[in-house]
């Protein structure tokens, strides 16, 4: 594709995704017209990430560095856009990796957009999304992604998706444990093929009885496949049960990768084939794949849509919100005005405290799935609701969001324990205790679930400390809530922060 920086389209609208990806790291810059997107440019660079990742999921020095050398590139492409313009996932290997925030932090010095490190259901969906809006199909279908370090399946029906799975097996991971340095046999292929088939055990009979009409394969190591196949004049179009298996009998013909003289194969994807194929051959014969064809669109082209979608006001994130609403039976006209509290102490805020936009939207989810853990049991509701909030899958949250989500919820009431709130690395953690400050104190002031309660509520926001303004004959007709926010005045301490509330009365000494 020709290359386009976004200089040369600056009158344009333009958005890009990059992919951190556990074999390659890939770049894309589209624009928006009428609605419509354009891609524009692609980079891809290989770096293997997963081959540096040990058994005590540790990530190398080395396999950081090729990631960071590729980030400084990229960040070249991308030093006339925005922030807001770009959007950049990381998938299997830094979700996987214990020293991940190392990296991520080593990334902040050379590479200058927020990276999002999201769960194996989130990236199957959005590998979904980008197959669906790249290719219309008017019956169901299977959309199998075989990447570095984790493969994800998805079936759905246009644009939504009805199962999503992501299994721990990659060509990058499968390469060194089954084929360590390119050497193959058919033991080795036998054993990969065993471990594949045994992560397919749990998903296997919920999708085979879901079922579809299409299987549909996407990105490096099905293309490549898919080429070989084309280019042995077996089928130009189609990946067969059948041709996977003459394929597997070519490979046990040599003992060495690189001695692999196939049409189709170029020599950056050699020493991946033998995985990937064992891989894709296990999850034709445990789901019962008869043939695949293959769809050039996969993760980055899902992210991009979905940002498309985002501007045009279109939030999946919001529809998930509602499914938990409706799943744990919300009391919606409660959240409604612990919401409406929350967003007018966050408007008062703003000069002062400059939290985002987006933790404006973060605390509007937060008051509408607060009180989630009520299906469980109403004591320690706030536990209860963070528990099934961190353990959910979230259509639409990365993991730092749905993190920040469930931490905002596990301590909207009661003691907080800043020393269990684990640091983010999207967000500012003076930002995250602001916002706590916020929702709590909107949760604290709706209490009585009621609407008429209320006075006008304003607060002045200042450095390290909130001033809340209410009426004195208010205080004096609510002496229950008065009590609650001396209390809260002593719980917020613990995040650093002062509550001041005058005219709020002192407690009294008599008995």
């Amino acid at each position: 594709m020709t290359h386009l920086t976004p200089n040369a389209l600056s009158a344009a609208e333009l958005i890009a995704a990059v992919d951190l990806g556990s074999n390659s790291f890939h770049l894309v810059i589209a624009r928006i017209v009428d609605g419509a997107l354009q891609l524009l440019h692609r980079e891809k660079q290989k770096v293997q990430l997963a081959d540096g990742l040990d058994e005590q999921q540790m990530l190398s020095d080395e396999a950081m560095q090729r990631g960071l050398a590729v980030l400084r590139q990229f960040a070249d492409t991308l030093k006339d856009m925005p922030t807001q313009s770009v959007r950049v996932i990381a998938t299997y290997t830094l979700r996987r990796a214990k020293n991940s925030a190392r990296f991520l932090q080593q990334a902040q010095d050379v590479f200058p957009f927020p990276i999002e490190v999201i769960a194996g259901q989130e990236e199957a969906r959005l590998i979904y999304q980008g197959v669906a809006h790249f290719e219309t199909y008017t019956g169901q279908r299977l959309v199998i992604d075989i990447g570095g370090g984790s493969t994800e399946f998805a079936i759905g029906v246009d644009f939504q998706p009805l199962k999503l799975a992501s299994r721990n097996m990659g060509c990058v991971s499968f390469a060194k444990f089954y084929f360590p340095r390119g050497r193959i046999s058919p033991k080795r292929f036998e054993r990969a093929l065993m471990h594949a088939e045994q992560e397919l055990e749990n998903i296997y009979t919920g999708y085979k009885n879901t079922g579809w009409q299409q299987a549909v394969g996407t990105s490096g190591t099905i293309k490549t496949i898919k080429d070989i196949v084309s280019g042995l004049g077996w089928h130009p179009h189609v990946i067969k049960l059948e041709h996977l298996e003459k394929l597997q009998q070519l490979l046990l013909e040599v003992e060495l990768c690189d001695a692999l003289n196939l049409p189709g194969l170029t020599e950056d994807r050699k020493q991946l084939l033998a995985p990937g194929l064992a891989i894709l051959l296990a999850s034709f014969r445990m789901l019962g794949i008869d043939e695949m064809v293959y769809v050039d669109a996969a993760l980055r082209e899902g992210v991009l849509y979905e940002m498309s979608d985002r501007l045009q006001h279109q939030d999946i994130r919001q529809h998930t919100i509602q499914s938990l609403i409706k799943r744990y039976v919300v009391d919606a006209e409660q959240a409604g005005r612990v919401s409406q509290t929350v967003q007018t102490l966050w408007a008062q805020t703003q000069t002062q405290w400059q939290l985002s936009a987006e933790w404006g939207q973060l605390l509007q989810f937060a008051c509408y799935v607060y009180e989630i853990g009520l299906q469980i049991n109403s004591s320690s509701v706030q536990r209860h609701s963070a528990y099934i909030l961190n353990n959910s899958n979230l259509p639409g949250f990365n993991q730092e969001q749905q993190r920040v989500l469930a931490s905002l919820v596990r301590y909207h009431r009661r003691k907080i324990k800043p020393d269990d709130i684990t640091p983010f690395y999207l967000y500012r953690q003076s930002d995250f205790y602001y916002a706590l400050c916020l929702f709590r104190l909107a949760i604290l002031l709706n209490q009585k679930r009621r609407e008429d309660i209320l006075p006008e509520i304003q607060v002045h926001a200042a450095a390290q400390q909130l001033t809340l303004l209410l009426p004195d004959s208010w205080y004096q007709q609510h002496t229950v809530l008065a009590a609650d926010l001396r209390s809260e005045q002593q719980f917020i301490k613990r995040l650093g922060l002062t509550l001041n509330c005058p005219g709020l009365p002192e407690l009294s000494d008599e008995i």
